[in-house]
């Protein structure tokens, strides 16, 4: 680079600068004023040209241009953060009466009975987030979590248009964190299941779980792709700066400073005020170009509101209304029962189409044989069905007259598994039937065999469900221990498999062979045995031999393993068909060592929380993570005052510095090393 007042690199940067503030400012124009000046493909040259510049000079590539919503390399984990103000939850009121005692109840703690303002706004049916700006730069994206601690989705949240990177104007406080709800426009969700449906994939239920999905991609540039929006709904953390002191005046500062509010939040005097709101927007609501399930009512005054207070985790001075679900009446055609891959039976109600809650809907979840009874159903009843919280339908009564139903046919479960045949079993606790065929119920193999081959479990690479359904389908295999006879022809000639990959599927499935009794006994898909109770099991008794031989008793002793997961433990690993299919696994050549049986012994990292962070040479981390546990340790993925060590690794981030921060012990991958081969 040259020195010289015009070098190129000089120009460069003149011309980058430029082009970052005329696309801020087309931003600014297009979602926080509406009032667009140029055209998309107009806004993509100018982008093109900020690309080009920093393609030659990255250098001038900074985290808030416009560049940087493309996406990144994909994430191991999200990490857990915590929200220094926390997102509180709302109260509901389900009726214009309980809007109404909610205007009292304020008047009475606030001594004073005038008419309050309010600010209406509309409840976006989407996934709530906080963003942190420091000195106007986003910093931080997370989402609300539990209230107090939310996921780390920085990545992501960059890819979002309507999110400014860097906020507009310079009278913003040097840290600000707003917060706001992360939705799909009905238009772009149509858009991205026509999509799925073309590429032959399922398709989302509904906008607000697709946008949670795409918030929740480890992948960002998956998120990109996705035609997300953000509309601030309030402030949670403003340090330094001056701020109106009401609600919509701080709204209207939000979106001066960029960001993207709900055209249709409104001001209004007393409660019956509010209650019209909601009548208005009920009839809006249909023809608005995203889902809403509610309206959001706050006290204006911030004065006001901090006279109120909280109460447990829900500000007293803001209340959500609802939409009721929305009903239709048809007819109940039929009965059939579906089996799951834990063998539960779900009766599912095929019904005369109708359309309800802006789609047709012609199934509805029964849940269980309970759910039948207290209904009082039988085939053929008038019936009326709601989409709960506009998604699942279900029926929620029966219209049908006691006189006109004397003769329907009433609703007969099975006595054994619809698909395998298997006896069904419902034990006192629970009110769900289940096939008790296992490995063996073709039903539960699809699932089964998916579950199998997942990341916890045998984690072979390559085996997605498409492929497996379509081996499931072609009858080329039939249990998991199928898997590991496939051959490179039998797998070239399935859909989309060129011999490449055929061989590369085969390469995985080799590999998957040498696995770990902890890692097969999550894998065989045995019910209420998670990955942490399969690791309790196999550290206890060291071999399968051992647990197949072990008694109730023998099971009850091993940390919290109660009754339940027992009996199923036991159920599982007494039926012949799937010890046959455990023999077939070691046919076949899969290998799960023993180890080194627990019992009561305490282990060397008992007690201790460990936490793994950045890139290691050696080993993943999730491998790291597995050596840990059987160690005793319990690794987390957040650091805290609890945690006993860090283990970081290369390109060791803020977890690191905030381990340092907490004086918390940090060892490199090599003293990381150096621990397990002493405890080996």
């Amino acid at each position: 680079m040259s020195d010289t007042p015009n070098s190129d690199f000089d120009l460069a940067v003149k011309a980058a600068d430029t082009l970052r503030s005329q696309l801020n400012s087309h931003n600014y124009r297009y979602y926080s004023l509406d009032d667009p000046k140029i055209s998309d493909g107009e806004y993509d040259q100018l982008l093109r040209r900020l690309e080009n510049l920093e393609a030659l000079y990255p250098v001038l590539r900074s985290a808030d241009s416009p560049t940087q919503r493309v996406g990144s390399a994909p994430l191991a984990e999200f990490e857990s953060v915590e929200h220094k103000v926390p997102m509180l939850s709302l109260a509901n009121a389900f009726d214009d009466d309980e809007l109404r005692d909610f205007e009292r109840r304020l008047q009475s703690r606030l001594d004073d009975d005038s008419a309050l303002s309010f600010v209406c706004e509309p409840k976006l049916d989407g996934v709530a987030v906080s963003l942190l700006y420091h000195d106007g730069v986003l910093v931080q994206g997370a989402t609300r979590g539990d209230g107090f601690r939310g996921e780390n989705i920085t990545a992501n949240v960059r890819t979002i248009a309507s999110i400014p990177l860097k906020l507009h104007g310079d009278d913003f406080p040097p840290v600000l964190e707003v917060r706001g709800e992360i939705y799909l426009p009905r238009a772009g969700f149509d858009a991205i299941n026509a999509e799925a449906l073309a590429k032959d994939e399922k398709p989302f239920v509904n906008p607000r779980n697709a946008a949670a999905g795409s918030l929740r991609q480890l992948d960002s540039r998956i998120t990109a792709k996705r035609p997300l929006e953000m509309c601030a709904y309030s402030l949670g953390l403003a340090e330094g700066g001056t701020l109106p002191d009401t609600h919509l005046a701080t709204m209207q500062r939000l979106k001066e400073w960029g960001f993207l509010t709900n055209s249709l939040m409104e001001s209004v005097v007393g409660i019956e005020a509010c209650v019209d709101y909601y009548q208005r927007l009920a009839a809006l609501r249909a023809g608005l170009a995203y889902d809403i399930d509610g309206i959001v009512y706050k006290v204006d005054s911030f004065r006001l509101q901090e006279a109120l207070g909280f109460v447990a985790r829900a500000p007293r001075w803001a209340i959500a209304r609802k939409f009721p679900a929305e009903e239709a009446r048809t007819r109940l055609l039929d009965v059939e029962f579906q089996v799951g891959r834990t063998g539960a039976i779900t009766p599912v109600a095929r019904l005369e189409p109708v359309f309800v809650g802006g789609v047709t809907v012609s199934n509805a979840t029964l849940h269980n044989e309970d759910e039948i009874q207290r209904l009082g159903l039988r085939i053929d009843d008038q019936v009326v069905v709601r989409r709960a919280g506009d998604v699942i339908p279900q029926i929620a009564r029966v219209v049908t007259s006691d006189a006109d139903r004397a003769d329907l046919p009433a609703i007969v479960f099975p006595t054994t598994c619809p698909v395998c045949g298997s006896a069904l079993q419902r034990s006192e606790e629970q009110a769900v039937l289940r096939c008790t065929g296992g490995l063996v119920c073709a039903a539960q193999r699809k699932e089964g065999i998916k579950h199998f081959a997942s990341r916890k479990a045998l984690d072979i690479d390559g085996l997605g469900d498409k492929i497996i359904d379509q081996l499931v389908d072609a009858k080329l295999i039939h249990t998991v221990a199928d898997l590991f006879t496939l051959t490179v022809e039998q797998l070239a000639g399935l859909d989309r498999m060129a011999n490449k990959s055929a061989t590369n599927l085969v390469a995985a499935i080799v590999v998957a062979r040498q696995t770990t009794l902890p890692r097969l006994l999550y894998a065989l898909g045995i019910r209420e045995v998670g990955e942490t109770t399969a690791k309790r099991l196999a550290t206890h008794f060291g071999s399968l031999e051992k647990l197949e031989e072990a008694n109730e008793e023998a099971l009850l002793a091993v940390s919290d393993v109660g009754p339940v997961v027992a009996d199923f433990v036991r159920q599982f690993l007494s039926n012949p068909d799937n010890l046959a299919v455990i023999a077939s696994l070691r046919e076949a050549g899969v290998a799960w060592p023993d180890i080194e049986a627990a019992g009561d012994q305490v282990l060397p990292l008992a007690g201790q929380v460990w936490v793994l962070t950045g890139t290691l040479t050696a080993m993943s981390r999730g491998q790291g993570k597995e050596q840990l546990e059987a160690l005793g340790a319990k690794v987390t993925g957040s650091v805290s005052a609890k945690t006993t060590c860090l283990v970081a690794g290369e390109s060791a981030g803020s977890k690191l510095e905030k381990a340092r921060s907490l004086g918390v012990n940090v060892i490199d991958e090599a003293e990381f090393l150096a621990l397990l081969a002493s405890e080996a």
